[in-house]
């Protein structure tokens, strides 16, 4: 029997004119490079929405402000079937930028498309990708306080220091 594995993480849709903030990175068991939401794992003693601030700047170099969950999406990977991912979406408007962070290993840039360009570069990452994109372009939207995150003492001493 093959050891399962869940997945935690967390995703920003960034829309700005009709357009939406992808990056474009290798992964795992591709040749090419794909285009996904800024996205990655939350980590040790973080929220979610932490997570999601914090990697759509490592990945894009956009400092963002998390509005609305618009999501939770799970996906199993056809290559992977001993993996979940989980992963929480948001809607965020980027609220400074620095062209010259330094991005995350593996991205290889960003990229502002609509949902027909990324469709045509059939590049999305998983469906999850595509659908994230139509569920905002939907309207579909829950207020923050629909995540309750509860920290143990020990926890959130970690968190303060």
């Amino acid at each position: 029997m093959t050891a399962w594995t869940p997945h935690v993480t967390v995703a920003t849709v960034v829309e700005k004119d009709g357009r939406y903030l992808f990056v474009e990175e290798h992964t795992e068991g591709v040749v090419h490079t794909v285009f996904n939401q800024p996205a990655g794992h939350v980590e040790y003693g973080e929220t979610l929405v932490q997570a999601a601030i914090r990697e759509t700047l490592e990945e894009t170099g956009h400092d963002v402000k998390i509005d609305h969950l618009l999501g939770v999406y799970t996906y199993t990977p056809p290559m992977f079937p001993d993996r979940t991912y989980y992963r929480f979406c948001f809607l965020a408007h980027s609220i400074g930028y620095n062209p010259d962070a330094e991005l995350d290993t593996g991205i290889t840039g960003i990229a502002w498309m609509n949902l027909d360009e990324l469709q045509a570069s059939a590049r999305a990452r998983s469906p999850l990708v595509i659908k994230a994109v139509e569920d905002a372009l939907a309207g579909k939207q829950f207020p923050l306080s629909l995540i309750y995150e509860h920290f143990s003492p020990s926890l959130t001493s970690h968190l303060d220091a």
